[in-house]
């Protein structure tokens, strides 16, 4: 279980030194098989390749002439990438990803349970201004009697 947030920095290469707490898991998670895409909310997903190839075979089978399938397609499938962690424990995050998310030198690796966002700083701190933004609207439904 992936969880937490911590602020990283990419270096001159586009190398992202994961943390150590996650780096055994990521490793051990799919013989250390990882997959990086793209979100539609303009951030990265870092997957375990056998906790993405799931969604990947579910995306597929969505139909390719309907407009919204073939566009979350070309997203996600379109900008997957098969990666491993280097010697270092460190992620290569392509010139094509890093544009796309906008990442430059800092960036957040946020845990979701099965996977990581990865962001940049600019997007990590307009998510937390939408989140404070919801005040009091932010629980969805289904999430309403949540107790903290």
């Amino acid at each position: 279980m992936f969880q937490g947030a911590a602020a990283l920095n990419l270096d001159a290469k586009g190398r992202m030194a994961v943390p150590a707490k996650h780096r055994d898991a990521l490793a051990a998670a799919a013989g250390g098989r990882l997959v990086v895409t793209a979100h539609p909310h303009r951030c990265l997903l870092l997957y375990p390749a056998t906790s993405w190839e799931p969604i990947r075979a579910q995306i597929l089978a969505a139909p390719s002439l309907q407009v919204e399938s073939a566009m979350v397609r070309r997203l996600l499938v379109g900008f997957a990438e098969d990666m491993e962690l280097d010697g270092a424990g460190r992620l290569l995050i392509s010139p094509s990803l890093r544009q796309y998310a906008g990442l430059e030198k800092e960036i957040w690796l946020v845990g979701q349970g099965s996977h990581f966002e990865i962001w940049s700083e600019a997007g990590w701190k307009a998510q937390q201004e939408a989140i404070f933004a919801l005040g009091d609207k932010l629980l969805p439904a289904g999430l309403e009697n949540l107790a903290l």
